[in-house]
């Protein structure tokens, strides 16, 4: 919903913690208006007939930057998006783009329809149009804007906006690259379902790894037997709390939009995604608690809280409450400004969304340059790196007369696939960028949070752009 008068909308949120940033730099404010305000707005209203009759669709494709091209964002299907919301988003994205040096502007895209009320049918028939009103503008292609999935879309948009603009681009031979997160068979890439939660896993593993700050919130080292409440069990939600728990947490509570459920010895991930797509609900779940609402679930004692849903989820109302240790943003602006102030008086760490869901964008990239190289990851090297560590296994034998059984000279000598490779850069990306922010933060007294930090950081990058094109001297 809109925010009212008194409460900033979300576009105003981000600036917000913009300027909280510039105000840090001696940067031209010309400059910072420029990286600050959105480049392009494009707003459209279509057709669709459905069983129903006639309907008039809306839709926005908002690029914020073009300090680098192409731009790049997912596409929301929602029925509340609006054009606030669309640009809020695609600043973030220009934002978190720069935070891990994808080296893409930010966009976003969304189009006001509830999925849960149209056959697939009329859903293609809704995205091949917004597809076909982008590419009339110019809002579409490898070299210019790449959209991505986002909430309300997944593989099976993308394939679709994939196939639209194949068709209106005959020949064109890097077609495949104007979008990703397709399925594999559609010139995706293994590992792009799982990135936004396994980015999420990587980024909190990390921030958990810093004896300084664990210290500080009187928490152990490391992710082993943390208390974690995840809300949302959606795409991000499930992979980050899935990758949590493998990695020695333990899922205390779980929020949908009905409910939340808890089990304080640890919830099965597992478990409860199935009773999700069986029964369409988490509540009732064979050895869980329910809880009503569903803000009940936010406000149990934690370590962890990771909102994975959507934005504007904590608020100054409920922030008081909010019993984590650790926010870990895996949704785009699930914090307003006026609850993260009451959070960080009370000592709780943010890690800002603009790095922690990164993941996302980190391995779209991936696949865009898949695309363009027309080449899968780990084809060319595979078997050449099988090899060679055979062959070093083999003068190890040989020198120290010890022999591998062939289950440990399989494992050993395996070369990297496709997903191991896009697995490793996601790994270093969000490693990187995590002491990228971290040591801003450290290094200027002034940087009072993580998201300071984070802005500060993609500012500064974006700013250089601009000032080595000479257009601010």
């Amino acid at each position: 919903m809109p925010a009212s008068r008194s409460t900033p909308g979300f576009f105003e949120t981000v600036n917000i913690h913009f300027e909280k940033a510039a105000a840090l730099t001696d940067y031209p404010r010309g400059l910072l208006d420029q990286i600050k305000a959105c480049n392009s707005v494009y707003a459209v209203q279509f057709p669709i007939r459905t069983e129903r009759g006639y309907e008039v669709i809306s839709g926005w494709r908002v690029q914020h930057s073009h300090h680098r091209l192409p731009v790049k964002g997912g596409i929301r299907f929602a029925p509340e998006v609006n054009e606030d919301e669309v640009k809020a988003l695609a600043a973030l994205m220009t934002y978190k783009c720069a935070m891990v040096d994808v080296p893409f502007g930010g966009a976003k895209g969304g189009v006001r329809v509830d999925t849960k009320k149209y056959s697939v049918q009329v859903l293609e028939q809704i995205t091949r149009r917004y597809t076909a009103e982008l590419i009339k503008k110019n809002f579409i292609g490898p070299g210019v804007d790449v959209p991505a999935p986002d909430y309300g879309t997944g593989p099976r948009e993308m394939a679709w906006i994939a196939d639209t603009y194949s068709v209106f681009n005959p020949g064109q031979i890097d077609a495949l690259a104007c979008v990703t997160g397709k399925p594999v068979t559609q010139g995706g890439i293994r590992g792009r379902v799982e990135a936004t939660g396994r980015g999420v896993y990587f980024g909190l593993r990390e921030a958990c790894d810093q004896a300084e700050e664990m210290k500080a919130l009187g928490l152990s080292r490391g992710l082993e037997g943390k208390r974690v409440i995840v809300q949302g069990l959606g795409n991000v939600g499930y992979h980050a709390a899935k990758f949590c728990q493998e990695g020695g947490c333990v899922i205390v509570a779980i929020a949908e939009r009905d409910g939340g459920i808890t089990r304080p010895e640890g919830l099965d991930v597992e478990a409860a995604a199935r009773h999700l797509k069986e029964t369409g609900s988490i509540l009732n779940l064979p050895g869980a608690k329910n809880l009503l609402p569903t803000q009940a679930a936010l406000e149990l004692p934690c370590d962890i809280l990771i909102p994975a849903a959507l934005e504007n989820q904590i608020t100054a109302d409920n922030a008081p409450r909010i019993r984590a240790k650790i926010l870990a943003e895996a949704a785009n602006g699930p914090t307003t400004a006026e609850a993260e102030k009451i959070l960080l008086e009370k000592g709780v760490l943010i890690i800002p969304d603009i790095y922690l869901n990164a993941g996302g964008v980190t391995v779209s990239y991936f696949e865009w340059v898949k695309n363009l190289s027309h080449v899968r990851f780990g084809r060319v090297g595979k078997r050449f790196e099988e090899a060679a560590f055979d062959r070093m296994l083999t003068a190890i034998e040989a020198a120290t007369g010890r022999l591998f059984s062939e289950e440990d000279r399989r494992r050993i000598a395996r070369g990297a696939d496709e997903v191991d490779l896009v697995n490793s850069g996601l790994e270093e990306t969000m490693i990187g960028a995590y002491h990228q922010i971290r040591e801003s933060w450290k290094r200027d007294a002034r940087t009072e949070d993580l998201r300071t930090a984070a802005f500060l950081n993609a500012l500064h990058k974006i700013a250089r752009t601009y000032l080595e094109l000479g257009i601010f001297p």
